[in-house]
């Protein structure tokens, strides 16, 4: 049985799953990539992630109600909030949320995010 902890990358973007997937494999995490939100809640309950990235704007149902279902089905799993698109800020569905990143190509913050939320 591996202690990694497991990562669940929520994104539309294969770039940025693939992206996602190189660093945290490299940080000693085991990530689990959804590519939309049903295949996300789909999985969920199967993978049982210590921390969903999810991203907001998506084709079909939409990262905010995806982090809706998640808080029902286990309020203490922590979930950041991934979007290109800093008005989502303001939205009061993010505030549901654990934290609330802005893609950017410097992995730094998402990362010291990932490692606070884990403790």
């Amino acid at each position: 049985m591996s202690d990694k902890k497991k990562i669940m990358v929520v994104d539309d973007e294969e770039a940025i799953r693939m992206l996602y997937e190189e660093e945290f494999d490299d940080e000693g995490y085991n990530v689990v990539s959804c590519s939309n939100g049903n295949e996300a809640l789909e999985r969920f309950e199967e993978e049982k992630p210590d921390i969903v990235i999810l991203d907001i704007a998506m084709p079909g149902i939409s990262g905010l109600e995806v982090l809706s279902k998640i808080k029902e089905k286990s309020p203490k799993t922590p979930v950041i909030m991934s979007t290109a698109y800093s008005h989502y800020k303001d939205d009061f569905y993010t505030y549901v949320a654990d934290a609330y990143i802005v893609k950017s190509p410097d992995l730094t913050e998402l990362k010291d995010k990932i490692k606070e939320l884990l403790g």
